[in-house]
């Protein structure tokens, strides 16, 4: 199937330092890509893969599962650790959820992580239905596009696949379990209006890992996609500035400007 237009997978080369950018649950490259292209235009090497089933039809999700969204993440993750001297990860929604998966998982290779909404459950009271209701219920409405900021739209499924959703609430089942193992910097920003994604979940999130290095900024004038609502000005600089700290390469680049969009 055609990539939505928007959708598309985005790459660039910049310097010694990357970062992976992680996609949300029915969602796509495009709700990450002015994010991507602001770190890009830093210097930055910058990753921001299209997960499989993602992107197309929300019917080719049905041929997916989590453990498809995760290994496209790691090997993006590891192409950028051969290729880079440091590494950062960050995420949207259920990216933030592969986001963590992959800190707890690889360890002091990933430097530093940003979250913005972060999943960590799935809250339908029908969810626990789902193991059969997958067989009966192909897709559910969907829950792209919940911005504040009056004409902008995030390219994603107006469905939800069910058979997809009960492999993310088995996903975050065990992201949650492997908290601890987060020991990493960590930025996270969370939106008090999030009609997806509760703050609850970011809550969790910062009350289970193990890293000292923590930052919490809410976003009040964004719901759940922020990277592209009013709020996404604040995250671009602040995720830039968060990895200029833990990286000084990073920060000298910014500073020269050097490095176009590719």
């Amino acid at each position: 199937m055609p990539v939505l237009p928007g959708a598309e997978p985005f790459r660039h080369e910049g310097g010694e330092v990357g970062v992976l950018l992680c996609h949300g649950f029915t969602g796509s490259p495009q709700s990450l890509r002015p994010w991507a292209e602001f770190l890009a235009a830093r210097g930055l090497t910058v990753s921001l893969p299209l997960l499989p089933g993602h992107g197309t039809r929300w019917q080719d999700m049905q041929l997916t599962g989590w453990q498809d969204w995760y290994a496209e993440v790691d090997r993006a993750l590891r192409e950028l650790l051969d290729r880079c001297e440091q590494v950062f990860v960050m995420g949207l929604s259920m990216g933030g959820a592969l986001t963590l998966r992959l800190a707890a998982r690889h360890g002091d290779a990933v430097s530093g992580i940003v979250l913005v909404n972060p999943a960590n459950k799935v809250h339908d009271k029908l969810a626990v239905l789902l193991p059969v209701v997958k067989h009966v219920v192909r897709s559910a409405p969907g829950i792209a596009s919940d911005i504040a900021k009056p004409g902008s739209e995030e390219v994603g499924y107006d469905r939800v696949p069910t058979r997809a959703a009960h492999s993310l609430r088995e996903f975050l089942k065990l992201v949650d379990a492997e908290l601890p193992q987060v020991t990493q910097p960590v930025l996270l920003l969370h939106s008090p209006q999030d009609h997806v994604v509760p703050p609850a979940d970011s809550a969790r999130v910062l009350s289970r890992i193990s890293s000292s290095d923590v930052t919490e900024t809410l976003l009040e004038q964004s719901y759940h996609v922020a990277t592209l609502d009013h709020d996404a000005d604040r995250i671009f600089q602040d995720s830039f500035e968060f990895v200029a700290r833990l990286a000084p390469k990073a920060g000298a680049l910014g500073k020269e400007g050097t490095a176009t969009g590719g």
